[in-house]
Parts: C-alpha cells; structure tokens; sequence
C-alpha cells in the first residue's frame, strides 16, 4: 500500500469515526465516562495486581469501592449542591448589586464625580447583566433536571458506567496486547512509541490533573465551609472542577469567594483576608506539591490548545467530546510532533546537499534580537 492509499485509508477511518460520534453521541456517555474511569483505576489494579491480588479480585474492591463513594455523594451531598446551585441563582443579582454599592462607597470621590458628569449608571446594566445569567443558570439546571432524556442519561451512567467500567479495567491489559497484535509489525516500534507518548500525556492529565482538580475542589469547598462562606461548598468544588484548565479555576473560585465575602461579611476585613488566603493556599499547594508531583511534566499541552480543544468537542459532541477531548489533543500532539521531527530530518527540510543545517532559535525578546544583530554585524565587520 503507497503512502497515498494509506493517507486516504486512515482519512476514511477518521471521518467514519467522527460520523458514528455525532450519530451516537446521545448514548455513548456512559460508555465513553466507563472507559475514562477504568483508565483513571487502571494503575490502581496494577498496584493490587503487583501484590498478589488477582486482577478479577482487584477489579471488584476498586469498582465496588468507587460505586460506594458514589452512592454517599449521591446521598449526603448531591441534594446540598443543588440547593445552593438554586439559591446561588435566586440570589445573584441582589449580591452583585452589593458589590456594586461597595465599590461606589469605596471609589475615590473623583472617580464618582467624573462617572456621573459622563452619565454613567454602573449598577443598572451590571444588574440586568446578573439578573440575566442567574434566569439563564436557572433555566439550565431545570432543564438538565426536567428533561426525560436526562433522567435515562442519569440512569444510564448509575448503571451502565459501573458495569462498562469493571470490563474495562479487568480486561485492559489483554486489550491493549491485543490491538497491538494488529500493527505492522514492520512499524510496531514506531506506533509503540508514539502510543507510549499519548498514554503519558493523557495519563498525566486525566490521572495527574484530575486528580489535583478533586484534591483541589475538596480542600475548598472543607475550608470556605469551615469559615462559613455562603455558597462555600458549591464554590469550592467549582473552583476544583475548573482547575483542569490553568489558571481559570483560581481566578473564577477566587472572585466568587471574595466577591461573597465581601457582601457577606462586610465591614470585616478579616474574614475577607481569610477567605483571600485560602484561594492563597491553595495555588501554594497546587503549584509547590500537587502538581509537581502528580503531573509534571507530562501533558504535554499548551493551555491554549486544551481550551480550543475543550470548548470544540464540547460545541460539536456536547459532554461526550468534551471527555474525549483531552485524550483526542494529546494524541495530536504527539502526532504533529512527530511529524515535524521527521520533517525537520529529512531532505525538504535539510536540503537535497551534503550540508546539514542546525536548527537556531530565533530570539524572543527584543534585547536577545538586538545582541543577535550586533553579533552579526560584528561578524561581517571581522570578515571585511
């Protein structure tokens, strides 16, 4: 087969796989949340495996023990976020309106006199636009709530993603030596290195960040709690759902915990200090612990293309493709990088001669620039 029939091959299989995605794509949630939860555990029943626990037996404690876990969510803690998702809705355009008082109250006076020379009124398009999202945050939830569909999709992943999950984790390994039994053997070390490339970026952020999100998400819903912060569990675990993405998490966890501390607890600086500090304390530990140690260096994935690829698959294939959305970048990735490191040794882009040219990084800042043209305009003046 040449290279052209193989393109056309692999591009038939993309647009074939693509199709079954979007003509599937309002069942393959539990199945798709299986797999992803299996991936999560497998190194899990590895570790009880290396101890001389049979596979079949781990499988059992580790499914089992997460359906548990599950459960008790379900139980205690499911029926308080929604409670608070729905006052939090009810509630928002009177608490921004109360911020928009504190900052008028706490403006230079200046300030407020050239805003009302200019005919400004800050608090009425801020409220329309708040009283806005929380009628759209409202009509979400009742919808996700309400919808017939939903509640078999919600009684789907109760079901089907427990049992998807156990043959998953208890047959991953056979799988993957079985699909590998299908390459070429003539390219098997290439697609197992690139294969060992993608499992290390998608491990590194499903095991590594997903598990630095639950961490996260924990640590602040127990101490915003603990301070008594309206809304602290619901913007705690917020925050740790959002850390997935660098840097949103703490930017949007930390508004919304100080904005409700400041109407909350206004005029006491303190306690608005301490819900400051916990944000604080949790990118300290994020940054110093969580991450070096569970991830890394192992994404492999710039913020930007995680976002691009996280809001595509989610605008395309709803929750499914936003699962599938970092396995799916990170193969990428590691595609195209491969791709350009044979680009950059062959002949097109080392040219057809005997000469090899060394790659040069061009200069990122403007002083680096300007020494890299001094240097070469010295060169030629020795040279002359």
């Amino acid at each position: 087969m040449t290279l052209r029939h193989q393109v056309i091959f692999w591009l038939v299989v993309l647009v074939g796989l693509v199709l079954v995605l979007w003509g599937l794509g309002g069942i393959l949630l539990p199945f798709v949340a299986g797999m992803v939860l299996a991936y999560f555990l497998d190194p899990v029943a590895d570790w009880l495996e290396d101890h001389n626990i049979p596979r079949l037996a781990a499988t059992v404690m580790i499914v089992g023990l997460f359906v548990l876990i599950f459960v008790l969510i379900l139980i205690f803690l499911l029926p308080v976020l929604v409670d608070q998702i729905g006052a939090f809705a009810r509630e928002l355009p009177a608490y921004v309106q109360n911020i928009v008082k504190l900052i008028n109250n706490a403006a230079p006076e200046w300030l407020l006199k050239e805003i009302e020379s200019r005919g400004i009124d800050m608090q009425g398009p801020v409220s329309d636009l708040a009283t806005k999202a929380a009628g759209w945050l409202g009509t979400v939830f009742q919808s996700v709530l309400s919808g017939g569909l939903a509640l078999v999709n919600l009684l789907a992943l109760l079901v089907v993603t427990p049992i998807v999950a156990f043959y998953m984790l208890n047959d991953w390994d056979r799988m993957i030596a079985k699909v590998d039994s299908w390459v070429p053997r003539e390219h098997v070390g290439t697609v197992r290195q690139l294969a060992d490339d993608a499992d290390h970026a998608i491990a590194g952020f499903i095991r590594g960040q997903g598990t630095v999100c639950i961490t996260l998400g924990i640590v602040y819903a127990i101490a915003l709690t603990i301070v008594g912060l309206n809304f602290g569990l619901l913007i705690g675990l917020g925050a740790g759902l959002f850390s997935f993405i660098p840097y949103v998490g703490a930017i949007l966890g930390g508004l919304a915990s100080v904005g409700m501390a400041l109407v909350q607890f206004w005029p006491d600086w303190t306690m608005v200090a301490v819900v400051a500090g916990i944000f604080a304390a949790g990118q300290f530990l994020e940054g110093n612990f969580l991450t070096p140690k569970l991830v890394g260096d192992n994404v492999g994935l710039h913020p930007v293309w995680l976002m691009f690829a996280l809001f595509a698959a989610g605008y395309l294939f709803g929750f499914v493709g936003m699962l599938l959305a970092v396995p799916v970048a990170a193969a990428i990735g590691v595609l195209i990088r491969f791709a350009l490191e044979k680009y950059m040794e062959s002949s097109v882009y080392q040219g057809s001669g005997d000469k090899k040219y060394v790659f040069a990084p061009i200069a990122t800042s403007r002083a680096k620039r300007l020494a890299a043209a001094r240097s070469e305009k010295n060169d030629e003046t020795d040279e002359a």
